[in-house]
């Protein structure tokens, strides 16, 4: 697997799809940002709670720790907690921190704001480095 850079992670064809982007990853955490369009709306009109799950699970991957090092990581446990309403052309900033960086586990915080700086969705998840099951 070759090193995961900004540019490759935005190649990424789900998140270009999604219209998703990585802007910042740091020692700790990630941030990504999209701006909710047509593609991302639900039957009322509003943005898609699929859309706000796929970003909080997506943003827990890529703080610099967890970059391909030959950790093969999974989420084991997602939740996603939808505080307001999201809509079209809503700015969406996710960021993720890292809680815990343990052998096996790795425990995150997500917050996503719009561009009004209100919380819109907490999410918190664990990912799991599976690569020393796949030895068993």
């Amino acid at each position: 697997m070759q090193p995961a850079t900004i540019d490759s992670i935005n190649r990424i064809p789900l998140l270009v799809t999604l219209g998703i982007r990585l802007s910042a990853m740091g020692p700790d955490f990630c941030q990504m940002e999209v701006t909710v369009d047509e593609r991302h709306l639900n039957f009322y009109g509003g943005a898609h709670g699929g859309l706000l799950a796929t970003l909080v699970d997506t943003v827990c991957f890529f703080a610099e720790p967890l970059l391909p090092a030959g950790r093969q990581l999974t989420t084991s446990q997602l939740s996603v907690n939808y505080l307001r309403p999201v809509a079209r052309a809503d700015h969406l900033v996710a960021r993720s921190k890292i809680l815990h960086l343990g052998r096996r586990t790795v425990h995150v915080d997500v917050s996503i704001v719009n561009q009004h700086g209100a919380l819109v969705v907490h999410g918190t998840a664990t990912l799991l480095d599976v690569a020393p099951l796949a030895q068993i």
